[in-house]
């Protein structure tokens, strides 16, 4: 496996985002979009496999090496769509491609719909909508985050005593991962402290959503998309897992590949990675 990149940090208007640059300076622009509590290392298998693209694999805010929101601030899904198109606009891209993984896949379809004269093509990996609410459930909802919140600051983060306490925990997590790629990941996300090793991530990230779009609105993204969009669903992942996304998915212009492998297949194994890469090359790499 090929870990060739330029590690880089990006000074944007609001806040500063870390990154990996893969491939040639020349190469067509990609930026690629990690899912939650990942980073910029979910790419570490797949970049390497995707020749003559210029892949931006960021840390989200939050995220990795990148930094958290300002005090007060919040971790709103869409708020990432922006922090995407401040990072193409410091590269001077007009238009780019989006190679998103779950989140980060959520992600890129809003902003490609959003935006639709700025994203060329979009690569996703079992991701698509995000979790929904409707109206009757807001205040609800609504009030359980206020809640959250308020508790945040009587919690505090896990800390493993050795890293590789750190990395079986990961293993286990939210979309669990192969032991090489809980060690990726947490290479990157985890930093020293008193008595062991503890996540970078800004424990904001774990609190629930205030708002969520309802199914229409996640609907209206899906269907307001323009660019071409190839999605790969990992048969063991979490997109097969929900009938009702199985059926939405049925009805799209979207082209879908099922794959063999988890939830990470593109970072668990290079088998897996190098599927995903077949998949994607020419896709990405078309005119």
């Amino acid at each position: 496996m090929s870990l060739g990149f330029q590690e880089v940090r990006l000074r944007l208007p609001h806040i500063e985002l870390a990154a990996h640059l893969y491939g040639p300076e020349d190469g067509k622009p990609v930026i690629a979009l990690h899912g939650w509590l990942d980073n910029a290392a979910s790419f570490a298998r797949l970049a390497p496999l995707l020749p003559g693209l210029r892949i931006v694999a960021l840390d989200f805010a939050g995220h990795g090496h990148s930094d958290h929101r300002p005090p007060g601030g919040s971790y709103a899904i869409w708020d990432y769509a922006h922090d995407v198109l401040q990072v193409a606009e410091q590269f001077g891209w007009q238009r780019f491609s989006l190679l998103g993984h779950s989140m980060g896949a959520i992600v890129s379809v809003l902003l490609a719909a959003a935006m639709p004269e700025r994203i060329e093509r979009l690569a996703l990996i079992d991701g698509l909508i995000p979790y929904t609410g409707e109206p009757d459930t807001a205040p609800q909802k609504l009030g359980e985050a206020l809640k959250a919140q308020l508790a945040l600051a009587g919690k505090s983060k896990p800390v493993y005593a050795e890293f590789d306490r750190a990395v079986a925990a990961r293993m286990r997590g939210v979309g669990a991962v192969s032991r090489e790629a809980a060690e990726l990941l947490a290479q990157r996300g985890l930093m020293p402290v008193p008595g062991g090793y503890t996540w970078r991530t800004d424990s904001r990230l774990t609190l629930p959503s205030p708002l969520r779009l309802t199914h229409a609105h996640a609907l209206a993204f899906v269907h307001g998309l323009q660019c071409p969009a190839k999605l790969v669903m990992a048969e063991q992942g979490m997109l097969l897992a929900q009938p009702k996304l199985n059926q939405l998915v049925e009805g799209l212009a979207i082209d879908v590949v099922k794959l063999p492998g988890g939830h990470h297949l593109h970072l668990d194994d290079d088998a897996g990675a190098g599927l995903v890469a077949d998949c994607f090359k020419a896709f990405l790499d078309a005119p």
